[in-house]
Order: structure tokens, then C-alpha cells, then sequence
């Protein structure tokens, strides 16, 4: 079995490099064209299951990259970064001198935003895995950065923040799999230019 995951394209937020967990955000025109570009990765395959976050910017990636259907995971929404969302790292570090997602967590927002520390993530991505591992075939998923970084540490076994280790861009595509029965990386923030 190989776990193929598709990070989401660019949107504005994502190139201004604004934390983006909850708040749906369309593709620019350079992240659509991303995710026509991940039809090379995904042409040809047959999957056992598709997973898609609820977010427009990943369900329109799926699209664009030809997966005809999926159903949709709630569980694969971004981090919530509480009253961090929308803002950038060094608009944090202004009143959070050297802060770090993975290690100084966020700060609470509000009703629609409350935001998750890095162990509330990992046990969503340990329910996606639990989901994905009976699996009979390959299996697509397609989410978000600081999600799926997540998501690959649980599925190696490590602790959720491991994932800090495992830089992400968007519009790239990464496959997790096993040797010898052991989970492992097989391929991690590769460019389109280069499919599986």
C-alpha cells in the first residue's frame, strides 16, 4: 500500500505566508496551476480510498489533479491556530519574541477559532491513519501543511511534534508506505517534475 498525499496549492494566505488553518481560502491562479500539475503523480492510479479536507483549497487541488471522487474528512482540516490565524510568524514574535508553532503552541481565539495544540492534531491524524491503514490499495489523501507533517509523524510512530522536522510546500506531493511491514517515508515534499 502506498499513502499518497497531496499538499493543497498556493493561495494568497499561503504565499504570504499567513497561518491558514480554518479560514477557506479559494487558489490563485498559480496554485490551480499546481494542481493540474499533480495529475502526473496521480494519472493511471487506482486507490481504495480518497480522503479530501473540507477546505475549497484542497478539495479544488483533488479536482484539478483528477480525483474523481472522495469523500470528505473532517478530520483533515488544518491546525486551528486559535488567535494566530491569519497572522505571520514574525507578527507573532513582535509580542512572542523566538515564538515556534511546535513547540510555543497558540494562542485561544474565539467560538469559530478556539485553536489546538500539536497533541490535538496528532489524535486527528491518528483517527485518518486508523482509517487508512485496513485500507485494500493504495490510499490518496489531500490536506494541508502543518496537517500532514503531522500526519506522517503519527504514521511512523513519532510524537505529533516531530513533524516540525518534515518541511512541506504546497502544490507537492509525498508517499508514505511500509519495508518490511515497518512504516516508513517514501518520498517527502517532492516536486511535481519528478512523480513516483
Amino acid at each position: 500500500m502506498d499513502v499518497i498525499l497531496l499538499r493543497h496549492g498556493e493561495t494568497e494566505w499561503s504565499r504570504a505566508g499567513r497561518h491558514t488553518g480554518r479560514t477557506d481560502l479559494p487558489l490563485t491562479e498559480r496554485g490551480e496551476e499546481q494542481a493540474r500539475a499533480l495529475t502526473k503523480v496521480i494519472k493511471g492510479r487506482q486507490f481504495a480510498l480518497v480522503l479530501v479536507s473540507p477546505a475549497q483549497r484542497a478539495r479544488r487541488t483533488a479536482e484539478l489533479a483528477g480525483a474523481a471522487s472522495y469523500d470528505v474528512d473532517p478530520d483533515l482540516w488544518e491546525w486551528d491556530y486559535g488567535g494566530y490565524e491569519g497572522i505571520t510568524t514574525p507578527q507573532i514574535r513582535e509580542s512572542r519574541p523566538g515564538w515556534y508553532l511546535w513547540r510555543d503552541g497558540i494562542v485561544p481565539g474565539d467560538a469559530d477559532h478556539p485553536g489546538e495544540t500539536v497533541g490535538h492534531v496528532g489524535e486527528r491524524a491518528d483517527r485518518v491513519i486508523a482509517r487508512v491503514r485496513p485500507a485494500e490499495g493504495d490510499v490518496l489523501i489531500v490536506a494541508h501543511g502543518h496537517f500532514l507533517r503531522v500526519l506522517a509523524a503519527r504514521w511512523l510512530g513519532l510524537p505529533a511534534d516531530e513533524g516540525r522536522h518534515l518541511r512541506l510546500d504546497t502544490g507537492t506531493y509525498s508517499v508514505l508506505g511500509y519495508e518490511h511491514e515497518e512504516p516508513v517515508l517514501l518520498h517527502w515534499n517532492a516536486p511535481v517534475q519528478d512523480p513516483a
